[in-house]
């Protein structure tokens, strides 16, 4: 007995449709996660938005390479942004102070 073409296809759509599923879901628990696990406040995004389009744009708000890129351009942040950066404990008024020392040598 030859099975139909429907028959046939059966276990595929099955599987694609497993796929999409699984998919799904994944996103949903990383949507979900995401945003407890790199939660930006809304006065850091605020203060510091200039300076996220001006030099690290190309990276996700609240991930860990935004974060490396903003510390790599910690010289040419705003004062705003700093002054935000510290209030929300993302850095430390000591580190700022050891970055402008250092910078201005």
């Amino acid at each position: 007995m030859i099975p139909t073409p429907a028959a046939r296809r059966a276990p595929i759509v099955r599987l694609a449709t497993l796929a999409a599923t699984a998919t799904l879901a994944a996103l949903a628990l990383a949507v979900t996660l995401a945003p407890a696990a790199h939660a930006v406040s809304s006065s850091v995004r605020s203060a510091c938005m200039s300076d996220y389009f001006a030099y690290c744009s190309s990276h996700a708000v609240g991930s860990a390479a935004l974060r490396g890129c903003m510390k790599a351009n910690g010289p040419r942040l705003s004062p705003r942004c700093v002054d935000a950066l510290v209030a929300a404990g993302e850095i430390s008024h000591s580190y700022v102070q050891k970055r402008r020392s250092a910078s201005a040598n």
